[in-house]
């Protein structure tokens, strides 16, 4: 659909400290991360930072927090604010008195020398925080002692043959690094890219960061990319132990500023459903329906995720999608 133009972005973020100066450890520093020696296979990435969130969940717990407590105006919470403040968000000791806990046990909890809060500490934080569902539990993953083995989901026969039969609805699935595993044929005409013929790369979020291609197809870019940024969140929390998701968000964050701006966030994100735009360069621009199904690895996995598309009866999208299936043979990916 359209041919790859990877681009890279070695360019480093200002990185400032609590107080806004600025970082004297490197201008690539995200809170709370560990340096890397080299990352091999990725040019400019000589010395790039460990970002929160990879390896270290109690790193991870502190990073999120941290990350959190600075999108709360202290106005939302009945704090003053005022013109010469120099923290963006909450401080340190405003968080924990909100939340009910000593400021001492807050700051271990951020520098990760805390471990296991209770559910009681970790309920107060997340209302304090303004949490919703998927955040908290995401935070409870972050704060929980079980650490799950990266799922070894697989595309069944079964599966593939319930995609080849939805003909007329674009479809495809990704795994928990949101790799592009599977496919029917209206869905490669839909999204292109990772699921382009002859693609050896087919993950989403390289796609979304490093193809200048995934701008044209996807018009709410920015959007987009907070998705992938926030599922891939959960996955770091959820399989810490994941050598190629670790290799992944690395990677990405030594060659994309905006994905260390958006990682940064500690924006967290959920398969759901709802609308896109995606634009393809015969249909033109589309608005189309979208649902996210389930397959578990084994139960409690996250496993694999199929997005479907669809449009509402007698819309012009609907016609579109009925000649792109006529146009295109059918079959499996």
């Amino acid at each position: 659909m359209n041919s790859p133009h990877h681009i890279e972005r070695p360019d480093g973020m200002d990185s400032r400290s609590e107080d806004g100066t600025p970082n004297s450890e490197g201008t690539d520093r995200i809170d709370g991360v560990d340096r890397i020696d080299g990352v091999e296979g990725i040019d400019g990435a000589e010395g790039i930072d460990r970002i929160d969130g990879i390896g270290e969940t109690r790193k991870a717990l502190g990073g999120f927090l941290r990350a959190r407590r600075g999108r709360v105006a202290p106005e939302q919470v009945g704090l003053v604010g005022g013109r010469r403040r120099r923290v963006h968000g909450l401080r340190r000791e405003e968080l924990a008195q909100l939340a009910g806990i000593s400021v001492d046990y807050y700051v271990r909890l951020e520098q990760g020398r805390a471990t296991q809060p209770s559910p009681e500490v970790l309920d107060a934080l997340a209302g304090a925080l303004g949490l919703d569902t998927a955040e908290r539990r995401h935070l409870a993953t972050l704060a929980g002692a079980r650490r799950d083995p990266a799922p070894r989901a697989r595309v069944s026969p079964l599966l593939q043959r319930l995609l080849d039969g939805m003909a007329h609805f674009p479809a495809f699935v990704t795994n928990h690094r949101l790799d592009v595993v599977a496919w029917n044929r209206l869905g490669v005409e839909l999204i292109g890219g990772p699921a382009a013929p002859g693609r050896r790369d087919r993950n989403n979020a390289r796609y979304l960061f490093l193809d200048l291609a995934a701008r044209t197809v996807h018009p709410e870019w920015e959007d987009r990319a907070r998705e992938a940024v926030g599922q891939l969140q959960v996955s770091a929390g959820r399989y810490p132990g994941d050598a190629e998701l670790t290799a992944l968000i690395t990677e990405l964050s030594a060659r994309s500023a905006e994905f260390r701006r958006i990682w940064a966030t500690g924006e967290v994100v959920m398969c759901a459903a709802g609308r896109k735009r995606l634009r393809h360069p015969e249909a033109g621009l589309l608005t189309l329906d979208y649902e996210t199904l389930h397959v578990p690895a084994v139960p409690g996995e996250m496993g694999l995720v199929v997005h479907v598309f669809s449009a509402e009866e007698g819309s012009r999208e609907a016609a579109s999608l009925a000649r792109l299936a006529m146009a295109v043979p059918t079959g499996g990916g």
